[in-house]
């Protein structure tokens, strides 16, 4: 019997819909690859959803995601849209709020760069001759973006701003249990990133972590300090495995982990909340790490390996269908290593095939 699931599909803006094209493409090989179906309610969100409504996420759109068993997301935003106030704007007024609705806390951000892909990224060849790859899983509803008090005012004759770093036990161990399981899934290391020697909040951080890796006494748990992780990631990233951290050291290091891959359209992201009931699935919201690259839009070049690896994220922590995931993520290794290239990852080598959006997908179905 056909296994069926729900999912919201929220295209976007810029490149968002002809890459969500391409990766419902890949979606349709795995299911009749695999046996499963998917339900799909498309619905309108950021500068899309401003043009046709005036809001850039409208209850529909929020009905339909309640309604799935996971989101799969575009992108949004572009300068038509940048002299919104701040609150309406694609970004701000779609991402931010779809995060609370739904309690997204964990943000699941790989850092790949394959082997045939070394070329593409800053870090000497020869310090990652077979690549590398790097999971960060970022806390995303605490810390100092959220805490108060928060504010301006005038001190003594000056303007004073200031911004509270605060963290809850509870809110530390959630996201360490999400960590801790994605490392028992891979190579059963992880490096918990703090600012122990300075910040109280990283003291508790640390604490929590020590406490909780006895419940995973298969992983290897270390205690990085976050300036010291940051240059370990440039001169060693092959040496990480996955990487755990506050809603801040977080943003900073998935964005350096992108960088040094090579190329953001490779590279997906998933924000998870809480397991399903009865289950070890998680209700997320899955998205490409990069933006909507309004300046290429409808071109037919954009690469739409970071949307079509989002399916594969989505299949795999709020689907349960690990093995269709596995081989989309295969699927993609292979087409690269077959010299397949958008023109981000290009670089004008005779071996190369440079192709664009729906080319590099039809790369990859081939291998499915």
């Amino acid at each position: 019997m056909s296994r069926t699931h729900r999912i919201a599909v929220l295209a976007g803006d810029g490149i968002g819909p002809e890459v969500m094209t391409e990766s419902l493409r890949v979606l349709d090989a795995v299911e009749s690859k695999f046996g499963f179906t998917t339900e799909r309610s498309e619905a309108l969100v950021g500068g899309a959803a401003i043009d046709d409504g005036g809001h850039p996420l409208p209850d529909a759109t929020i009905s339909a995601c309640e309604a799935s068993d996971g989101i799969l997301f575009g992108s949004v935003g572009g300068p038509k849209w940048e002299n919104l106030p701040p609150d309406t704007q694609p970004e701000r007024g779609a991402l931010l709020p779809l995060r609370k609705h739904f309690g997204l806390f964990a943000n699941l951000r790989p850092g790949v760069c394959l082997p045939s892909l070394t070329h593409a990224s800053p870090v000497k060849n020869e310090l990652i001759p077979n690549g590398f790859d790097v999971l960060c899983v970022r806390e995303l509803t605490g810390g100092v973006y959220f805490g108060s008090p928060k504010g301006r005012e005038e001190r003594d004759g000056e303007t004073v701003a200031f911004d509270t770093m605060i963290y809850k036990r509870s809110e530390i161990e959630r996201i360490l249990h999400v960590a801790f399981t994605a490392a028992m899934g891979r190579g059963k290391r992880l490096v918990s990133v703090d600012k122990a020697n300075v910040l109280a909040s990283s003291v508790l951080w640390r604490e929590v972590a020590t406490e909780v890796a006895k419940d995973y006494p298969e992983v290897e748990l270390e205690h990085l300090y976050v300036d010291n992780a940051a240059m370990q990631l440039c001169r060693r990233p092959d040496s990480f495995d996955v990487l755990v951290t506050e809603n801040l050291f977080g943003d900073i290091l998935s964005d350096e982990m992108a960088m040094i891959s090579g190329s953001l359209g490779m590279l997906p992201s998933a924000s998870l909340g809480s397991k399903k009931e009865g289950s070890d699935l998680y209700f997320g919201m899955y998205e490409p790490s990069g933006g909507s690259a309004p300046d290429i839009a409808g071109q037919g070049i954009a690469n739409p390996i970071a949307q079509i690896l989002s399916v594969a994220m989505l299949l795999r922590f709020s689907l349960g269908e690990a093995d269709a995931a596995q081989a989309i993520e295969d699927a993609v290794a292979k087409a690269i290593d077959d010299g397949y290239r958008t023109g981000d990852i290009a670089t004008g080598a005779a071996s190369e095939k440079k192709v664009g959006t729906k080319e590099m997908a039809d790369a990859i179905l081939a291998n499915l």
